[in-house]
């Protein structure tokens, strides 16, 4: 029988990095879920802490240490997990596709050879001719011209989408249960963004594959995700399903992010910022994180840390006075 519990678990996760001004906690107890076939969204500033927790599940964050926590996959921690069997489950069972193809792709290897190698090295009995025409297949399956000539060519001969559609088609070639996409559509023109997230689209379903998808683009996770985690200052403030959150957001941060965005559904006369900047991490303010940008501080902001709470069906918010935001975000948004 298939386990019901959700495909990953992140529970309490701290990232630390040691710098010589002192530690900067990365990640500072973040806790969500994604389940399996589903599309779950991490947005927030830069610097929030999403692509370091992205970067923990696989082992990847070399000069940081995870300070607490665990992540479990199928029901294992990754963390403890020898080297060995955590090399086996990168690319097979969760295959990432990052933010900059350019610097994730080998300059000096053709792209077909590298994708050639991520299906070899998980399956030792495929031939070189059928993982030859399987790397052709998939590139052919990502939208990629003249599948069968691109196969020859190095990735400084592709354009920016055309790599960034070589990142997917490696990331999708072992069936991969687990898409982990770290801002897949920064640095595309907006034509170029909305075939990425088409193709997304298409790999999610091809592979049947849970998806990750770590954003500061609100528009892309109203899109694709199911459900939405925002991060602020390496903590989860509010997390939920995309439209609960979006229409009825109960953490002032996560008003603060639709608020600052352009809206086709209501005529405003400007745009409305977050005041201020996100935290130094190496010494983020007591209590709440966000309390010195939020219009409702109080002194119990300023000296209790919230911890997440249930404000609805599958929603949390990590907010002292969340209960108060349902008023507050309806007069705002009339």
């Amino acid at each position: 029988m298939e386990s019901t519990e959700p495909l990953l678990v992140i529970d309490d996760l701290a990232v630390e990095f040691r710098t010589d001004e002192g530690v900067v906690k990365a990640v500072d107890g973040a806790s969500f879920s994604v389940g399996r076939g589903e599309i779950v969204g991490v947005v927030g500033e830069s610097g929030s802490g999403k692509s370091v927790t992205a970067m923990s599940i696989l082992g990847l964050v070399k000069s940081g240490r995870r300070a607490g926590g665990t992540i479990r996959f199928r029901g294992r921690d990754l963390a403890t997990l020898p080297a060995k069997e955590l090399r086996a489950i990168r690319g097979a069972e969760i295959a990432m596709i990052f933010q900059d193809p350019m610097t994730a792709l080998n300059p000096v290897v053709t792209v077909g050879r590298q994708i050639v190698e991520a299906l070899k090295l998980h399956d030792k009995k495929l031939s070189k001719a059928a993982a030859r025409d399987r790397a052709i297949e998939l590139l052919a399956l990502v939208g990629m011209p003249d599948a069968a000539a691109r196969f020859k060519q190095y990735p400084h001969e592709f354009s920016g989408g055309m790599r960034q559609r070589a990142m997917i088609a490696m990331a999708i070639a072992n069936g991969p249960s687990l898409l982990i996409a770290d801002e897949p559509t920064t640095a595309l023109d907006v034509t170029i963004q909305a075939q990425v997230l088409d193709l997304l689209k298409v790999a999610q379903q091809e592979t049947q594959a849970a998806t990750l998808l770590i954003t500061h683009d609100l528009g892309v996770v109203a899109e694709l995700a199911d459900r939405v985690v925002v991060m602020y200052a390496g903590r989860v403030v509010e997390q939920g399903d995309v439209t609960t959150v979006f229409t009825e957001p109960r953490h002032p941060y996560t008003v603060g992010l639709l608020e600052s965005l352009p809206r086709l559904d209501r005529d405003v006369d400007e745009l409305h910022p977050i005041p201020g900047s996100p935290p130094s991490l190496l010494a983020p303010p007591p209590g709440c994180p966000f309390h010195p940008r939020c219009p409702l501080a109080r002194d119990r902001c300023r000296t209790e840390r919230p911890q997440p709470r249930v404000v609805g069906a599958g929603h949390q918010s990590a907010c002292h006075f969340a209960a108060e935001l349902a008023a507050v975000h309806t007069e705002v948004t009339r």
